[in-house]
């Protein structure tokens, strides 16, 4: 698959596009904020949402499940170039282990159950599933172009984000039978996604066509495209996050060099939220209330308020550098990052934003995978559990 820093991207299920007039930077005050649809009636089979104001309540710090408990706590670092996963002890920040894994490895992914963690090969067409509990490998299975990968919340499902193919497709997580296909021609360069707070839509942005696209969880059907306001088609729309009382999704977008707010029923921007060059990767704080914005072409990590998008404040890394995606620590402590251009993974301090660590790692990392997380169940990407 070509290079994801340089094709458009399709969002899994559903295309959000936004218009032509750049919003307002400035975040409204919470009265004005539309509804939160958190505690709508959720899709069937998926677990209740225990707070409205926040769906990610039972994804607090060192809030694991039995299966997470079981964990060998490891970070997974996949590389576009070398084809191969490196595994690092957090406790010591020492590479453990080195296992090829195919052609192009963009991400390490959580299996809904937390089970089982997937490397994706996309170019190679398969996934190299990891035990987590030992951190080693197992026999490649064969899916259809997987950058990405995503489990409906209900677990029914896994979501392959095929994104040379401009397809989502639909397997069944345990036997990996393919069971559907979900066309998505206007998404070029479809990337990352999240699901709705009553888990019945998701939103995938769609990189190389400045837009997203929404998707009926339900029906697999695609029931909307979404233009931004300013269309970027170079490296635009590409990590997408869904704020924790699901009122609005933000959208990071690297040419924009900032972040869309995009409404939580998925049907219009809101506004532009201004961070850092290159704005990619989207992570929340463990309590929820603060949203990393990675920015991978200033060397810099932006603060906001998760619930306003108001700016809190910004971590430079010494010396610059292109932290692109990751997660945070089970105990809410550390950010780790991968180091896109820059064979390296940084290890930040989510008290004061200082480098703790700065680890040399293969060529491109990618979709780095903290491992265990907190949560009930994995959407999928490099840990979205709730």
């Amino acid at each position: 698959m070509i290079n994801r820093g340089l094709l458009p991207v399709v969002l899994a299920g559903v295309l959000l596009v936004a218009c032509t007039a750049s919003p307002p930077a400035s975040a409204p005050p919470p009265s004005a904020r539309p509804a939160s649809p958190a505690s709508a009636a959720g899709l069937p089979g998926m677990p209740p949402v225990a707070d409205a104001h926040n769906v990610d309540a039972d994804s607090g710090a060192n809030m694991l499940s039995a299966a997470a408990k079981a964990a060998r706590p490891l970070v997974y670092v996949p590389h576009d170039r070398s084809g191969d996963v490196w595994v690092i002890d957090p406790a010591t920040f020492a590479v453990v282990g080195k296992y090829p894994a195919g052609k192009e490895i963009q991400h390490v992914v959580p299996a809904y159950d937390m089970n089982t963690l997937y490397a994706t090969d996309d170019k190679g067409d398969h996934l190299l599933p990891f035990d987590p509990r030992t951190g080693l490998p197992g026999k490649p299975i064969p899916v259809s172009d997987p950058y990405n990968m995503y489990f409906t919340p209900d677990g029914a499902y896994a979501i392959s984000v095929a994104e040379a193919r401009r397809e989502l497709v639909w397997y069944d997580p345990h036997t990996w039978r393919q069971r559907d296909v979900t066309a998505v021609p206007g998404c070029a360069g479809i990337d990352h996604a999240d699901f709705s707070a009553d888990g019945r839509t998701a939103v995938f942005t769609c990189e190389f066509a400045g837009a997203v696209v929404v998707v009926d969880v339900a029906s697999h059907k695609v029931l909307r495209e979404i233009p931004m306001p300013q269309r970027h088609t170079h490296m635009g729309p590409q990590d997408i996050k869904l704020a924790p009382d699901g009122s609005v999704y933000y959208i990071a977008d690297s040419d924009a060099n900032g972040v869309w707010v995009l409404d939580g029923a998925a049907t219009k921007v809101l506004r532009f939220i201004a961070t850092g060059m290159g704005a990619h990767g989207l992570y929340l704080s463990r309590d929820a209330k603060q949203l990393y914005v990675t920015n991978r072409h200033e060397g810099s990590v932006s603060v906001l308020d998760a619930y306003t998008g108001a700016a809190v404040t910004k971590w430079r890394l010494p010396g610059g550098g292109s932290p692109d995606m990751g997660n945070v620590t089970a105990d809410g402590n550390q950010l780790w990052l991968s180091g896109r251009y820059d064979r390296a993974v940084y290890v930040i301090s989510t008290k004061d934003g200082s480098l703790i660590r700065k680890i040399p790692v293969g060529n491109e990392p990618h979709g780095l995978c903290v491992w265990p997380q907190p949560g009930r169940y994995s959407l999928g990407h490099t840990g979205i559990t709730r």
